[in-house]
């Protein structure tokens, strides 16, 4: 009998979650599990002991300025996590491991991009290099609505408030989806890939943050910038105006369904990387902050920070020698 299998290291949505389960399909068969991804010991034992055929990995740390602050925390989770997660995956032998990106690894500015940029070349690189039967997909898209952090329930806060509603430039611009539309795109792209590809959902026209702005004070029944204020904060460190689906030389095929695209992605030595990837996670407790951008700079080469704090030139970092191997049992 198939199982639902869900882990997280959040105490209070997943036990909200598992309310929720409990009230409207509480006959089916769903085990929660709190538990940390980077917490290897404690991973292998829920492979050991579940031994998932099929793996949707989405624990990430997501909010771009707080990475930027934290870029020791962005390694150690969302690089760190993909890694044990991919590892274990090849132990034991799943079927295909589904990956979540973000259209913020394309092309990125900020930390939190290229943490996830590097979790895309885990997935890659363990694709081609072969030496497992796993199937490793990616999938990349914009902004959910809805979900936590979006800016939605923040609007939403600061006009029952009274305002102003904070923006952070006048011509910034963000893709969106909803959640189920969300979730529908990753299962079906997960299902339909064979390993190594990365599907980019169509998220038709970007919106500017400004005008979501102004269409909700007035679905709220108030008139902008007379009974609500909208105020202009300035780009956060980081930061872009607008965000992309595909790097300047990525093209895509179509596939059955319209809203899913396969990216044509540029090749790389996935030896190479998964070594500076391990160099990276070896390391990164020693290094300082600057030291560790410098370091993801070298593992994705299209990272251009737009923080001052972190000028950095890939040339300036030196690789160790390391195995491939990283957080052995």
């Amino acid at each position: 009998v198939g199982q639902l299998v869900l882990v997280d290291n959040a105490e209070t949505p997943m036990f909200n979650l598992e309310n929720e389960l409990l009230e409207h399909f509480a006959h089916a068969p769903v085990r929660t599990i709190l538990a940390d991804v980077t917490d290897q010991f404690r991973m292998d034992r829920i492979f050991r002991d579940y031994r998932p055929e099929f793996v949707f990995h989405a624990a990430a740390y997501k909010h771009v300025p707080l990475m930027e602050r934290n870029p020791y925390e962005a390694i150690r989770v969302n690089v760190g996590g993909t890694t044990i997660m991919t590892n274990l995956a090849v132990k034991y032998d799943v079927e295909k491991f589904v990956m979540v990106s973000t259209d913020k690894a394309v092309n990125p500015t900020n930390v939190m991009g290229a943490s996830k940029r590097t979790c895309e070349q885990i997935l890659r690189s363990r694709a081609n290099l072969g030496g497992n039967t796993t199937q490793f997909v990616i999938t990349r898209f914009g902004n959910v609505l809805g979900s936590n952090g979006s800016v939605i329930p923040i609007f939403m806060k600061q006009i029952e408030e009274g305002g102003p509603v904070t923006v952070t430039h006048p011509d910034i611009t963000r893709y969106f989806m909803t959640i189920p539309e969300a979730c529908q795109l990753v299962l079906e792209a997960g299902f339909m890939g064979s390993g190594g590809e990365i599907f980019v959902f169509d998220m038709g026209e970007p919106v500017r943050i400004a005008d979501l702005a102004r269409q909700m004070i007035k679905l709220s029944g108030y008139e902008p910038d007379k009974d609500i204020q909208i105020e202009y904060t300035g780009l956060r460190p980081g930061e872009k105006l607008y965000e992309e689906l595909l790097t300047d030389h990525e093209k895509t095929l179509p596939t059955y369904n319209a809203k899913v695209k396969i990216a044509e992605v540029a090749d790389f030595d996935h030896e190479a990387t998964l070594a500076k990837i391990v160099s990276l996670l070896n390391s990164c407790e020693k290094l300082d902050d600057k030291e560790l951008v410098k370091k993801l700079s070298a593992i994705v080469p299209e990272f251009k920070s737009s923080n001052h704090l972190y000028e950095t030139s890939p040339k300036d970092c030196k690789e160790d020698s390391v195995e491939l191997e990283v957080y052995p049992d």
